[in-house]
């Protein structure tokens, strides 16, 4: 069988209307087209539910050991839904053998920082209450959802709240000031982030904030006492620094933190399941490190 490569990818992507070209409303279409693309195999049982007051979506493999993954999806905070990730999330569940809740938190501009963090931490309080010990929860995200996982570790935290036993990172957005030189190395070779649009979607989200804002660019946070974390970045995407320094800062804070680096890979790879060989790789090793953590 030939291999399924990055060329693949890249020539879809550049079917694909421009950004600049489409309204917000069509780029929430476009994306949420991924579950007519990437359809979730009948086996996955998909549930529409109600959690801390936050609607989701969970995902009941055909075989799940007493573990849950709470999957938080990308999309710059602007778009994105459990329908755009309901194949990624339901891929990392079947192979970590593991329940999978996907909330459909509040999306700017309609509702800003710090609506998503606030919403990921309802559902985590709930998936306690209802009985779901934290030591058999795994935070996962891509992108914006990414650094959302980060801050809603540090929210619980500062709460208070009992720590899952992981958090795991997919090309990660963990700076809103978008500084890392990243943004300027591989931008020719990114297809997918452009540092325009990425800019407005900061300024969306922060609504006049500070874009240091610790909960909001966890970058800036304090990681102290996180639990381990996984952090996966292509070498071809303009968020390889948000990952990387998440890395050094939360080594340096004492925090198990493992990060990957994959050459060729573009922003979120994984998500491509279908067409990249590298994309069922990735979801084995996470799998196989939530697995380790529970």
């Amino acid at each position: 069988m030939a291999s399924r490569g990055i060329a693949i990818v890249r020539a879809h992507l550049a079917k694909l209307p421009p950004v600049e070209t489409m309204t917000l409303a069509d780029r929430r279409k476009q994306y949420e087209r991924a579950e007519r693309v990437f359809p979730v195999p009948p086996e996955v049982k998909v549930e529409t539910i109600t959690l801390g007051g936050v609607r989701a979506e969970r995902l009941t493999p055909p075989s799940v050991e007493n573990a849950a993954l709470l999957y938080l999806h990308g999309g710059g905070y602007c778009i994105g839904s459990p329908r755009s990730h309901r194949h990624l999330a339901a891929a990392i569940g079947t192979a970590a053998e593991a329940g999978v809740i996907l909330p459909d938190y509040r999306l700017a501009p309609e509702h800003p920082f710090p609506a998503a963090v606030d919403d990921a931490v309802a559902v985590y309080r709930a998936m306690l209450a209802d009985g779901i010990a934290p030591n058999r929860i795994v935070i996962a995200g891509d992108s914006a959802g990414g650094g959302l996982t980060i801050a809603t570790l540090v929210a619980l935290r500062d709460a208070g709240v009992v720590l899952p036993a992981a958090g795991v990172c997919l090309s990660p957005w963990t700076d809103l000031t978008c500084s890392g030189q990243s943004y300027e190395t591989r931008a020719a070779a990114d297809p997918i982030v452009k540092n325009e649009s990425i800019t407005e979607m900061a300024t969306a989200y922060l609504a006049g904030r500070d874009p240091k804002t610790p909960l909001a660019s966890p970058l800036f946070a304090d990681l102290r006492g996180l639990p381990p974390l996984l952090i996966q970045v292509g070498d071809a995407e303009v968020l390889l620094d948000d990952a990387v320094m998440l890395a050094d800062r939360a080594k340096a804070a004492g925090v198990d933190a493992t990060l990957e680096v994959w050459d060729e890979m573009v922003h979120v790879w994984p998500w491509f399941l279908t067409m990249l060989d590298e994309a069922p790789q990735a979801v084995d090793k996470i799998a196989k490190f939530a697995r380790s953590r529970w």
